[in-house]
């Protein structure tokens, strides 16, 4: 069977994922695609064989008979429209980060998905697919580690665009480290407080940077992440976890050792796609795989509207200073690991 996906969202990241959907992936093709500036979805499609067939709107692309699964990889605040009406058709549906721009968007998604009774969302949190990250993981599954007691993390980037603002660092590059987090460490977080420290030379006026997020596990596990958006020698994503036996390292990405110039030195990455491009393959075939076996196995529903909510504590805590509770309702049945049900 050939996965038919339709993919709504035709910028730099939906290219990239309907490449590998369409030339490099087993077991799908890219059918159908949309996007706002439609000239850009038609020269797209038209490099596709047979050329995928071009829609004015979303919401007719994932009405279509022939798309059996659709991936949203549009502007954020028009993914909760999307991902609802690939529930509402039965779709399963692939959502690149944020499932939804507010806490509230993201649990209409979930009240949306229990109601239906089937299994269909997946959240894009790629790093769950990064081969160190699941090498770690593994460490502290297996008990190597004892029991996590501290987790030290550095998410760091050589520089933003000017489109990077506010409180971006929280709402746009934090979630990462929220949802690996707590998939590493299988525990969810009650409280979060951030920290502004001197602010680098290196941003702008109207944007702080770094940050320093503290958060607290319910097993109290103690988290700090470094958020340095404007460091300039390169991407850098640090993590370390702090074990009653033994301290695990993220392990580094893999480059060549150079003795060169009086020095010895590993290159250090620049872009943030080059860091993960393997999880994105890794990601993507493993969803093809799922939807044909009519189960979600990725990031669901309920870790999109967890993510949100955690954002959203985090932003609270930068801007009134104090340690803020997470609060999150019970997480329904329905996403109970064991309760996976078919998605068609």
């Amino acid at each position: 069977m050939t996965l038919k996906i339709g993919v709504i969202g035709t910028g730099a990241i939906g290219q990239e994922h309907i490449e590998r959907l369409h030339n490099k992936l087993i077991g799908s093709t890219v059918v159908a695609v949309n996007d706002i500036n439609k000239s850009q979805a038609e020269a797209i499609a038209k490099r596709l064989s047979p050329a995928a067939r071009v829609y004015d709107n979303g919401q007719s692309l994932v009405n279509d008979p022939n798309v059996d699964a659709v991936l949203v990889t549009s502007w954020g605040p028009t993914h909760e429209e999307f991902v609802l009406a690939s529930i509402a058709a039965g779709r399963p549906v692939f959502c690149e980060k944020p499932l939804a721009t507010t806490a509230e968007a993201c649990l209409n998604i979930v009240n949306a998905e229990v109601a239906s009774g089937r299994h269909l969302v997946q959240v894009g949190f790629m790093r769950r697919y990064d081969r160190s990250y699941r090498l770690l993981k593994e460490q502290i599954t297996n008990g190597n580690l004892g029991e996590p007691l501290m987790v030290h993390c550095a998410h760091r980037n050589p520089s933003v665009p000017d489109v990077y603002a506010g409180d971006m660092a929280i709402t746009d590059s934090f979630p990462h480290e929220i949802d690996v987090l707590r998939w590493l460490l299988d525990d969810d977080y009650v409280s979060a407080q951030v920290i502004i420290p001197r602010k680098t030379k290196h941003t702008r006026k109207d944007l702080d940077d770094p940050h320093m997020i503290l958060l607290e596990t319910k097993k109290g596990i103690r988290i700090d992440v470094e958020v340095f958006v404007n460091c300039p020698y390169g991407y850098d994503i640090q993590c370390q976890v702090v074990g009653e036996d033994g301290i695990g390292y993220l392990p580094e990405p893999m480059s060549v050792l150079m003795r060169k110039d009086a020095k010895l030195s590993h290159e250090i990455l620049q872009d943030w796609k080059l860091r993960f491009i393997d999880s994105y393959d890794v990601e993507l075939q493993e969803w093809i795989d799922s939807v044909k076996a009519g189960v979600v196995r990725g990031p669901t529903a309920w870790d999109g509207y967890f993510a949100a909510v955690t954002a959203d504590a985090c932003v609270e805590a930068k801007h009134s200073g104090k340690i803020v509770p997470i609060k999150i309702a019970d997480r329904p049945s329905f996403y109970a690991p064991a309760a996976l049900r078919p998605a068609a």
